[in-house]
């Protein structure tokens, strides 16, 4: 008999129930098991969404390995979840459908439908290649809040549940959530503290100098945590792609070019040190996997057949930085060890598989690791394309090298510099934007960067100069034709105008427009070219300006037939050395050009003809029209590039031949009739009438500070007035700056009050900067800071929104410090002193963003000197003391950075003696003669 029939405590036979107990033994164990696993589940998610809010709240990173781990147990204990909840929920539903209590029975089903929801959600959140991949943020957003919102639901509709049944055993749930807590707040202390694998230089951080590249606890990293390339393109292809034809992939020992250099450098430096020690210095940028493993010092490091001297810029060298000190560049950079996703070392296919799995499934941490916002800086960029060499390599001083982000920096391109010719409608306020733009991509990171609705990643290729590396190391012509396509058009060249004449001072005729002037036979004219760099943030050509070859070809031709050129290669591919050359000359201490990137010899350069951004040179060549009445006289102008010269070519080239890419730049052509007129033809579209006067006077105005007639200052002049006749407010704002020059500052302000009067005016904020030189120059120092300030400030209507920010620029900072001063210089004890402290702050200023800056240390040392020469009550002996100290070490700094101008005259006088070329070139005012093709022209390179 059933405990249903027997009678109850009136004799009173019981009806039989009609419905089924909820749970029964053979459901208990299901049951066990859903909560255990549950309970197991809860501490692990609290773990995981207490982390994730304590990254919130506090800005900071506190995922770990540790908790890739917690999530990997997240996801496989789910999982499991899965089939003992199924099996328990419809089989405890199917018993407790009847059940009398029907508010147990409303408050379970809604905790079984909140519980489904729960593991849909995370099914659809986990990643699983080919099978499920939801990449749409939107909809993984949505899921993500219903994977954290549902079980805060569920717990509650389990309250309701058990309340309408059996009571609940609290003291159970309390304990285990205090656990939960306990074991939160252990895990968030400790896995801060982890330390990662490596070993520690014997000699600390001395180890990495004269490189400024440290690692972030000072260790060595293993070299296989660097070389990842391969699991990165797993899921980044198309940006691997890139990168493996890019000059990062061919940094290193692996760059032909690169590894005759500096194997010599080190065979110098073993012979004269002892080690290899100061070669470091390449190190930090370009062998960043042999440096921070501890190989590169050994002076018998295999630069062949070592696997990490092939490793060059790896995606974890970069992706791996965590910060960037400073602006000071030679690789000053922070590196640490990313921390990895379980199984990322493995090579076991199925552990690889599921370190994938979980990337995509919690690719928040991946990047975090391998993007900052420091890689979308130009800071970044500038950790290893600012260069300076440091007195332990050439043993001599310190010497600026290449400087990219300086140059950038300063230009109206930043929208930071203060005294640009041009200004874009938007700054372009990084790198990124000309040398990784977006490339429409399927990679597992692509993402909409031009807001055109097109998936995209920025383009690991690095479009730029490097037009070798298909010569050089097999890369594709499709790389190359990039980079072809980067460099065409980057510099505008006009054939200006014609002086009839042989010196600068003939008259000009010009601009050359739809009919050429008549040249009559046997005349000697000057041809006025004009090359002005377009769509750069950097001068041109930057980089390795010494090797760099760069030139402009000019070829005169007599009815087609040529007759006279500048600039053209030979049959060896050697470039004609009096040709005009767009970069640097430098010389070691002997005078002998710097010709194999010898870095450690570098003593002075002989001249530098780079061209700013938006900027422009005036050239002028030198011809005699030919006595051919009624012939046809075309000149063919051409700006050219090349990536190495035939020297440095040939000392990793077994090919005599120098055939390296020729890339033009620039281009353009015009025709005369002698003795008659004729239209002109052009291989390009004219700019403005304005814009090419604008431009010549810009080229000259750049010449205007050398030379016994302070070069062509006043062609400059006459230039802009012509660009003011045209309606133009350029013409007086830059006639302005020419008068500045020249030290005529009445003129100037009446220039500047012209360009002010304009409709439109010139920019507000151009006006303002020249305006207060003027004032500064005249005493007028309230007047100058005021205008100085709005700058700074940069108060200006819709500068902003344009990203400019003028406060960056040092010129400006170091000016306000300078009024600061000249203001103070006015007052007596402690008003001298508080005036003195504010000019000191403008001078720190400019230090926080140039570190080297001469005029900085230059002022502050003379502060410093004159705070410690002043009286006040509260002076003590000890206070001019450490002033006095202070003023000595900016003294120091100061001698530092400056250029040695004595120390070059030796230098540069053997040089010119021994090579007329380069003598002629290095002239302030430079005429350029075309030579006929009979004329054997000794090839220098």
């Amino acid at each position: 008999m059933s405990q249903n029939d027997l009678p109850n405590e009136n004799n009173v036979p019981r009806k039989k129930r009609s419905w089924a107990e909820p749970v029964h033994d053979r459901l208990r164990p299901w049951l066990m098991a859903v909560l255990g696993l549950f309970a197991i589940l809860a501490l692990n998610s609290f773990y995981l969404i207490s982390v994730t809010i304590a990254e919130e709240v506090l800005s900071n990173q506190f995922q770990d390995s540790f908790y890739q781990w917690m999530f990997l147990v997240h996801l496989i204990l789910g999982t499991i979840f899965i089939m003992p909840f199924v099996i328990f929920g419809v089989w405890h539903l199917r018993r407790s459908w009847s059940h009398p209590n029907k508010r147990a029975v409303k408050a379970g089903l809604g905790l079984f439908a909140a519980s489904i929801f729960l593991l849909l959600s995370g099914i659809l959140l986990t990643r699983i290649e080919g099978i499920l991949e939801i990449r749409s943020p939107y909809w993984r957003s949505i899921f993500y809040v219903i994977h954290v919102g549902t079980p805060l639901l569920s717990a509650w509709l389990f309250v309701l549940h058990r309340l309408a049944g059996n009571p609940i055993r609290w003291i159970v749930g309390t304990r285990w959530s205090l656990a939960g807590v306990l074991f939160v707040v252990l895990m968030l202390v400790w896995h801060q503290f982890s330390i990662p694998e490596g070993n520690t230089p014997s000699n600390g951080d001395q180890y990495f100098e004269p490189s400024l590249a440290r690692t972030s606890d000072g260790k060595f990293i293993p070299a296989h945590r660097m070389m990842r390339d391969e699991t990165c393109k797993e899921c980044h292809e198309d940006v691997h792609s890139r990168w493996s034809e890019s000059a990062h992939r061919f940094s290193s020992f692996n760059n032909p070019a690169y590894l005759a250099s500096v194997k010599n450098t080190r065979d110098i430096l073993l012979e004269r040190d002892g080690d290899v020690h100061a070669s470091r210095f390449c190190a930090g940028c370009h062998d960043p996997v042999p440096f921070f493993s501890g190989a590169f010092d050994d002076p018998l490091f295999d630069m062949d057949k070592d696997v990490t001297a092939h490793a060059a810029i790896t995606c974890t060298v970069c992706h791996a930085i965590e910060n960037i000190p400073g602006p000071r560049g030679n690789g000053e950079y922070v590196i640490g060890q990313p921390e990895l996703y379980p199984f990322a070392m493995s090579e076991d296919p199925l552990f690889k598989w599921v370190n994938r799995q979980l990337i995509k499934a919690k690719p928040a941490f991946h990047k975090q690791t391998y993007l900052k916002p420091l890689h979308e800086s130009a800071e970044f960029c500038a950790s290893c394309h600012k260069v300076h060499i440091p007195e332990e390599l050439i043993q001599y001083r310190w010497l600026r090298g290449q400087n990219h982000y300086d140059s950038w920096l300063l230009s109206g391109v930043s929208g930071h510099g203060v005294a640009s010719f041009y200004y874009p409608q938007t700054a372009e306020n990084n790198c990124n934007g000309c040398h990784m733009p977006a490339l429409p991509s399927g990679d597992f990171g692509a993402k909409d960067i031009s807001g055109n609705g097109i998936l995209s990643v920025h383009d690991h290729l690095f479009p730029g100069a490097n037009t070798a590396m298909r010569k050089m190391v097999g890369t594709s012509e499709s790389s190359l034709a990039v980079h072809r396509e980067f460099l065409e058009g980057s510099i505008d060249v006009d054939i200006f105008g014609i002086r009839r004449g042989t010196d600068v001072d003939a008259p000009l005729e010009a601009p050359l427009g739809v009919r050429a002037p008549v040249l009559m036979p046997e005349e000697t004219i000057l041809v006025e070219t004009v090359l002005r760099t377009m769509g750069m943030g950097h001068h041109f050509t930057e980089g390795t300006a010494d090797s760099n070859q760069t030139w402009v070809s000019m070829e005169l031709f007599l009815d087609d037939q040529l007759i006279g050129s500048s600039g053209l290669l030979d049959e060896l591919g050697r470039l004609d050395p009096w040709a005009h050359m767009m970069n640097a000359l430098v010389l070691d201490k002997d005078g002998n050009k710097i010709a194999e990137r010898n870095v450690e010899d570098i003593f002075v350069a002989l001249y530098n003809h780079q061209i700013p951004p938006g900027a422009a040179d005036t050239l002028h060549h030198r011809i005699t029209v030919p006595n051919a009445m009624g012939s046809v006289l075309k000149i063919r102008a051409k700006a050219l590039y090349r990536k190495f010269d035939s020297h440095f070519f040939s000392l990793f080239n077994e090919n005599e031949v120098n055939d390296l890419p020729v890339v033009t730049l620039g281009e353009d052509e015009i025709e005369f009739t002698i003795g008659g007129t004729n239209p002109e033809t052009t291989l390009q579209e004219r700019r403005p009438e304005w814009v090419r006067w604008n431009d010549y006077g810009i080229g000259l105005l750049r010449k205007g500070t050398k030379g016994a007639v302070r070069g062509e200052l006043v062609s400059a002049i006459s230039a802009f007035e012509e660009v003011t006749k045209l309606g133009k407010p350029d013409g007086a704002l830059n006639k302005a700056r020419a008068l500045i020059r020249a030290g005529r500052l009445d003129d100037a302000a009446l220039a500047l009050e012209k360009a002010s009067q304009h409709v439109p005016p010139s920019p507000q904020w151009s006006l303002d900067w020249f305006g207060s030189l003027v004032n500064r120059e005249n005493g007028y120092y309230k007047e100058a800071l005021t205008t100085l300030m709005r700058l700074y400030e940069t108060q200006y209507p819709g500068a902003r929104e344009r990203g400019f920010d003028f406060s960056r620029d040092v010129r400006l900072t170091n000016e306000i410090g300078t009024v600061h001063f000249a203001l103070a210089r006015r007052e007596r004890g402690e008003t001298l002193l508080s005036a003195l402290m504010i000019s000191k702050d403008w001078f720190e200023k400019t230090l926080v963003e140039d570190p080297e800056n001469v005029v900085a240390y230059w002022n502050l040392a003379q502060i410093h000197d004159l705070m410690a020469a002043t009286e006040t009550k509260d002076s003590t002996s000890d206070q001019k003391q450490i002033l006095n100290e202070k003023a000595a070490g900016y003294r120091a700094l100061h001698a530092k950075y400056k250029k040695d101008d004595a120390a070059r005259d030796l230098a540069v006088s053997a040089h010119r003696a021994e090579n007329p070329p380069a003598n002629a070139a290095a002239e302030a005012i430079v005429i350029y003669e075309l030579r006929p093709p009979s004329e054997s022209n000794e090839r220098e390179e």
